[in-house]
């Protein structure tokens, strides 16, 4: 916030934002008769719509006193946008402006006695500003307005004890800690105690010390290769012959970097014959830069600048599964050629000229090309490390910080990009980025020709007002390579890509891989480093229309026809120069589960925020990748919450680090998880949702030859299996089991004879009946044993279906036992293979032949999860214990889904979040940890007194699914609730049924059921 004074001497406090749409009213209402004058005649939005940066400023009572708008072009005729650099150079003497220091003001309007205030604070947030003065073609004047007018750059040099008493408030209101951790003369000692190794430099304005900086050119490179992947910036050391940079085997470069070269040489083989042999030179020169890598190294020096290596910006995914299989680390020989910044404060009014301190620091230490500085997690990202890099860490990190890097180079000012064009049907333009008339960075782009799919089927008018954008004006981006060290120009290449192209939005898909290291096809994008720039657009839900009833009043087929799912990114100018806020706090996440996925989703699209370290612990990795259509996932019941297009539209692979393994052990202390009783993944907040899941049921091992019956056995039942699991023993918990069931029943049991036993009495025993009878086991063989019920309630509460269920049963030739429970494999002992199986009955025992056995008769919570829980001393009452916001007894672990259940003193035993939507409860989990982590997060007023001990009480329906013996595809929608017998509800209530559908006299579903042999969509 700043004051400003009015021409009556009148003082407003004012703060600037980023213009939003609905501040358009107001600027109409700030007009003047000079506006039109000097800025010509201005359709509003449409000028918002297409700026690169628009800013208001408010007073305290949030009244908008000012706005202006700024684009990357000027706003008059005379020349094209991509052209104006060339314009001035040749117009104007000593002409400075270049498309990285220039943005031009295309309306300012304020309060007629605030305007010279707002002005000046404006410019204080931008590089050089050129006004324009007349709305003629030839009659026009440039005014400029250099950024250092009002902000003027820094004078930085050593420090010096005199220094100490302008720097310690500074410090002070820093960190506190340090202070109290190091004694109050911790500043003192280090300007005093300085030395070739050691500096510290002050900058100081007007003669007053306003920032500081303590440096150290030893540095433990060592230590940073073991935690982190610097295989961009060459291990931070200096090139030496005897570096072993890869293992003698095939090679590894990139597949994203193949996938350019070979779009690009078929972009030269497929364009128009008239296309320049100049223009084809330079493609190939590029292709070949691209894959200039000394012996699969990357060299940095002052001459020498790579490409970037992409994977590390995309994504860090595959670094975890990577780092698992003992993945070849490089040896450097070389010498280090880093120094560090061990501390750095600076006043907050001159924080945004933290980089002056850079060109003097690198003067200090001639011999260093690179300067790094270690954050911890938990600290937000600073203006000066905002122009670093951020080096991806390994799963094996020690160090609990983030490691950023900023090359020498980096500092470089002059970037020229430049731009060719191939034909091939559709126009294909390729950009260039080059500094000191070297390559280092190429952009592939061509125009959008699916536009009105992608607007039909993502939420893409979240961040653009479609109607002021013209077809030609977007842009399909195929590839983004940059080079590490200029990573923080990202956005300004982004930029100049837009401006060049004239386009105003371009968007990058990312398709999903069902083969792992394989791309879906020859023609897929390059990974990219532009990634974490643009924001996710979340899809929209489609309408299944009926194209052959509607005829021609069907909707076009640009907007109908069926293709393979992607993820979309996006970028447009407005967000072109919109900073995310990162987040480095590292989130673990124990289950892929819905829950953790829902919870993951809510977080990767925040637009607004980028989340550096989110990690998914699961058995099997990310759901989603199996092939469409698959058969096995019939076995299981389906949950609707997510399915094959959402995982594709997702792209969790793209955002999260995904370690596969189980939960073994949880180290509160020091916080990280035990995987696979070996790997440690550290943690600043975990999230456990787990889940239950079917477990290994335990034989009663009563002696059937003495005739008991369940009475005799009941206290027994249920209990955990604990010896070896027979290999034809199968608990299904999710499309990995399922797939391996599959598998091993098409090989040993569709093309033979014996029994398959389905024991349990959920719905999924009918699920995976109905699937053993379509992979053509004959129903003569199946045999279906139902233990006795917990509860009154059925697994599908309604008569009318279960007596369909049941007669379908009989037809397939399906054998059924009720209130059985399971008394002995073979004869007691612990087989490795289940050749006969005893159950107890009410009445006598039996016993039948067995081949495979299906076991869905008990589930609970892992008991490996279970004992990580409990070794850990969180509270465990049956289900881990948590309150309303998901809070364990722990403040660092989280805790959602069927494995949670609401502490005792809430009186709400029967409610657990079992009873709701899990789609519903990992949003919410994730919005309560949203309220902790995003700054821009507003607090909500105290909660009103006696409310703390009410659960939430969440709408989202239930949502069950699947297809049932005798073909019937089943769909069952339930509202939160406690399970009741349906036919006692219907007793209680006035209602009346029709069509399956159970309807309230007031005309709402209370209990909707459908189950039909066509599909339900």
């Amino acid at each position: 916030m700043t004051t400003i004074n009015s021409s009556r001497g009148n003082a407003e406090v004012v703060s600037a934002r980023r213009t939003e749409s609905r501040d358009v009213s107001d600027i109409i209402s700030l007009f003047s008769h000079f506006t039109e004058v000097v800025f010509g005649r201005i359709d509003v939005m449409y000028l918002l719509e297409k700026s690169n940066l628009a800013l208001t400023l408010c007073n305290e009572k949030n009244e908008a006193i000012a706005h202006a708008v700024f684009l990357d072009y000027p706003n008059w005729n005379i020349t094209d946008q991509s052209d104006w650099e060339l314009f001035l150079q040749e117009n104007y003497v000593n002409n400075k402006c270049t498309p990285l220091n220039t943005l031009f003001m295309h309306l300012f309007v304020a309060k007629e006695e605030y305007a010279a205030g707002c002005s000046q604070e404006i410019h204080v947030y931008f590089p050089a500003i050129i006004w324009r003065g007349s709305v003629a073609d030839t009659n026009f004047t440039l005014f400029v307005c250099p950024r250092h007018w009002y902000h003027p750059q820094l004078y930085v040099r050593k420090a010096r004890l005199e220094d100490y008493d302008d720097l310690v408030p500074i410090w002070t209101r820093h960190s506190k800690t340090l202070k109290e951790t190091y004694s109050e003369y911790f500043l003192a000692d280090l300007i005093e105690c300085q030395d070739e190794e050691n500096q510290a430099v002050v900058c100081e304005d007007a003669g007053t010390a306003v920032g500081f900086m303590s440096l150290c050119s030893q540095v433990n490179v060592s230590l940073f290769q073991e935690c982190f992947d610097l295989g961009p910036f060459h291990g931070l050391c200096k090139p030496h012959p005897e570096d072993i940079l890869k293992i003698p085997q095939k090679p590894s470069i990139q597949e994203g970097i193949y996938i350019l070269k070979s779009t690009l040489l078929q972009m030269i083989k497929t364009s128009n014959k008239n296309t320049s042999s100049v223009c084809r030179t330079e493609v190939s020169l590029i292709t070949c830069l691209l894959l200039l890598q000394k012996d699969g190294a990357i060299t940095v020096s002052h001459t020498e600048l790579p490409l970037d290596d992409v994977k590390d910006y995309k994504t860090s995914a595959t670094l975890l599964q990577t780092e698992e299989k003992g993945a070849f680390h490089p040896v450097y020989r070389g010498a280090s050629n880093a120094f560090c910044i061990r501390l750095f404060c600076i006043d907050e009014k001159h924080e945004t000229r933290s980089l002056d301190f850079l060109h003097y620091v690198f003067k200090l230490f001639p011999d260093k090309d690179f300067c790094v500085i270690l954050v911890p997690h938990h600290v937000p990202e600073f203006h000066l490390i905002q122009s670093f890099v951020r080096v991806v860490p390994l799963y094996t990190s020690k160090l609990g910080q983030e490691l950023y890097v900023f090359h020498r180079a980096g500092l470089l000012k002059k970037h020229a990009y430049v731009a060719f064009a191939l034909q091939d049907g559709i126009p294909v333009q390729a950009f260039i980025a080059e500094v000191l008339d070297q390559i280092v960075g190429i952009s592939v782009i061509r125009d959008e020709v699916d536009i009105e799919y992608i607007r039909s089927h993502y939420n893409i008018e979240d961040f653009i007002h479609f109607n002021h954008h013209q077809q030609e004006e977007h842009g399909h981006l195929y590839h983004f390579v940059l080079n590490p060290i200029f990573h923080h120009y990202t956005k300004h290449f982004l930029k100049e890509i837009l401006r060049l192209a004239h386009k105003s939005s371009l968007y990058y898909p990312i398709y999903p891989q069902y083969v792992e290291g394989k791309f879906q096809n020859p023609c897929a994008h390059s990974l990219t480093s532009a990634l974490h720039y643009m924001v996710p657009v979340r899809p929209r839900r489609q309408i299944v229309y009926p194209l052959e009833e509607l005829g021609i009043n069907a909707p076009s087929e640009q907007v109908s026809k069926d293709q393979l799912s992607y993820s979309l990114n996006h970028i447009n100018r407005k967000l072109v120069l919109a900073s995310k806020t990162s987040i480095n706090t590292r989130i673990v996440v124990v289950g892929a589960s819905d829950v953790g996925i829902s919870f993951l989703e809510t977080l990767i699209f925040c637009p607004h925020l980028k989340f550096n370290n989110l990690t998914l612990i699961s058995i099997h990795g990310l759901p989603g990748k199996d092939l469409r259509g698959s058969k096995h996932r019939r076995f299981l019941i389906n949950s609707h919450c997510f399915n094959d297009e959402d995982y594709a539209q997702m792209s969790l692979c793209s955002w999260v680090n995904v370690v596969v393994g189980k939960m073994t052990g949880i180290n509160r202390t020091a916080k990280y998880v035990v995987v696979s009783k070996e790997k440690k993944v550290p943690y600043d907040y975990l999230v456990l949702c787990t889940g239950q899941k079917y477990q290994v049921l335990s034989p009663t091992g009563a002696d059937i030859s003495k005739l008991p019956t369940n009475r005799e056995v009941i206290s027994k039942w249920p209990q955990r299996y604990t010896g070896k699991v027979p290999s034809n023993h199968f608990t299904l918990n999710d499309d990995q089991d399922c797939l391996k069931a599959m598998h091993w029943l098409k090989e040993n049991i569709v093309n033979s004879e014996g029994n398959v036993i389905v024991y349990g009495n959920t719905i999924d025993i009918y699920t995976t009946v109905e699937t053993l009878l379509s992979l053509g086991i004959n129903g003569s063989r199946i045999h279906l044993v139902q233990p006795p019920l917990s509860s009154n309630v059925t697994c599908l509460n309604n008569n009318e279906i279960e007596s369909a269920v049941q007669e379908a049963l009989s037809k397939a030739g399906v054998s059924v036992y009720c209130d059985s429970i399971l008394a002995q494999w073979n004869e007691g002992d612990d087989p490795d293979l289940i050749t006969c199986a005893a159950f107890t009955t009410n009445t006598k025992p039996f016993k039948l032949q067995c081949s495979a056995f299906f076991s869905f008769a008990y589930r609970a919570v892992d008991y490996e999860t279970f004992k990580a829980i409990n070794d850990a001393c969180l509270v465990f009452d049956g289900r881990l214990v948590i309150d309303t916001k998901f809070r364990t007894n722990d403040v660092s672990i989280r805790a959602a889904g069927p494995l949670t259940k609401y502490s005792r003193r809430y009186c709400v035993d029967e409610w657990t979040h079992s009873n709701f939507n899990s789609k519903e409860i990992g949003f919410e989990l994730a919005a309560s940890m949203l309220n902790l982590l995003d700054p821009t997060c507003k607090t909500f007023s105290k909660i009103p007194e006696g409310t703390d001990r009410l659960i939430p009480m969440y709408k989202g329906c239930k949502i069950k699914g699947g297809v049932l013996p005798g073909g019937y595809n089943y769909l069952h929608i339930s509202k939160p609730e406690i399970p009741i017998r349906l036919d006692l509800e219907l007793a209680l209530c006035d209602h009346h049924i029709s069509n399956t559908q159970h309807v309230e006299v007031s005309g709402g579903i209370c209990h909707p059921v459908c189950i039909r042999t066509n599909p339900v969509s």
